[in-house]
């Protein structure tokens, strides 16, 4: 079992420095961070959390999931990878004109 948690569900007053608190209580944090837009920088309302050790990982899993913050209950899980987008379709590429 991997160390980094996906948290999902979060309220908008979480910011990195809070997530780290609340999963501290369950073993070493050794990063959390509340995912923001880039443009105006709000929170997403998700982050990750990565943990010391597998074990502190699901021992927070067990204390935090569904666990309710600002009256909005939590999804903890393991993350999983990124998923590759790939290049995509679409259009918008040049096109000489003759």
């Amino acid at each position: 079992m991997s160390s980094k948690l996906y948290v999902g569900n979060l309220p908008y007053s979480v910011n990195d420095a809070s997530l780290h608190q609340n999963f501290s209580e369950y073993g070493t944090v050794t990063s959390a961070r509340v995912m923001t837009d880039r443009d105006d920088g709000r929170s997403k309302g998700f982050g990750f959390v990565e943990m010391g050790s597998p074990a502190e990982a699901q021992a927070a899993i067990n204390g935090l999931h569904g666990h309710t913050v600002d009256g909005r209950a939590l999804v903890v899980n393991v993350a999983r990878p990124k998923e590759d987008r790939g290049t995509g379709g679409g259009g918008g590429g040049y096109r000489p004109r003759y």
